[in-house]
């Protein structure tokens, strides 16, 4: 998967987060080995590895269509095999690292974003040992949340780019705050509907980041607003209405009234607008 030109203070190694899903599975599935790594170009590179013997599979360049890991890089779809060795659906072009590593049934399952094939994640078992349907269900549910992660770092990165594309002068610059803002807010929308905590975590600080890079934090005094009452306060921004608000939150509609009123009270607000703009000017919103 290839690395994106922007800012590294914004996008996190995507190799951390393939290595953390390779241990995940490893953890959850009970299987002896697990291993992946990055797609770049038309290329896989096997860099991570839990359960491994030898060196055999480490640093291994694995080609389109080629082995397992190439023909489920080429079909975008998972694959498995229940005899390496012996398998007449792939090429046979790896198999002295894979039978160094005493290596028999494998499941192989690609990571995709836009279509494109972005990591390769793999589950396998030595000997005569089975792999279950339980340990491909759990690979899956790895390369999907991988494959969300990647999708919101392109995204946050394409429109880092598209503000870096030109310097903010006396005029542009209120546009580009407000681009920012708007940014900041989608943000907080997507770790909300983040289906892992880790996940939620990271987008929930870039958002933190975002807020100090246009207001330099929180003034010292600035009353504390919670979690979602900030999260109520940033759709408003956007303009959505208490009804909008409630679903893009998953929330009911007295219940939106009721994190709006209490944010209100906070900021010694009339009005959410005029509650939206006190946050912005105490740095509590970007």
């Amino acid at each position: 998967m290839s690395r994106l030109t922007t800012s590294p203070l914004l996008r996190p190694r995507d190799a951390d987060a393939l290595r953390a899903e390779i241990r995940w599975v490893a953890h959850r599935a009970g299987v002896p080995v697990v291993f992946g790594g990055e797609v770049h170009e038309d290329a896989l590179l096997l860099t991570e590895f839990v359960g491994t013997m030898t060196n055999g599979l480490r640093g291994l360049t694995v080609l389109r269509k080629s082995g397992l890991g190439g023909r489920v890089m080429d079909m975008r779809r998972p694959a498995s095999v229940a005899d390496y060795r012996n398998a007449a659906s792939i090429t046979h072009h790896y198999d002295a690292p894979v039978s160094g590593e005493g290596i028999r049934a494998v499941v192989a399952v690609p990571v995709i974003v836009d279509d494109r094939s972005r990591a390769v994640l793999y589950a396998a078992t030595r000997g005569a040992s089975p792999l279950g349907d339980r340990a491909a269900d759990l690979v899956v549910q790895a390369s999907k949340r991988l494959a969300t992660e990647i999708a919101i770092r392109d995204e946050v990165d394409r429109r880092v780019r598209l503000l870096e594309m030109s310097a903010p002068t006396p005029d542009t610059a209120p546009a580009l705050a407000e681009e920012l803002r708007d940014i900041g807010a989608e943000l907080r929308g997507l770790a909300r509907t983040a289906g892992d905590e880790r996940m939620r975590t990271r987008l929930n600080g870039i958002c933190d980041r975002l807020g100090r890079a246009l207001t330099g934090g929180p003034v010292a005094d600035a009353p504390r607003l919670s979690r979602r009452e900030l999260d109520v306060l940033a759709e408003i921004a956007l303009g959505c209405t208490n009804h909008e608000v409630a679903q893009r939150l998953s929330l009911g509609a007295e219940t939106v009234k009721s994190y709006l009123r209490n944010a209100m009270t906070k900021l010694d607000a009339h009005t959410r607008h005029e509650a939206v703009v006190i946050a912005r000017r105490l740095g509590l919103l970007p």
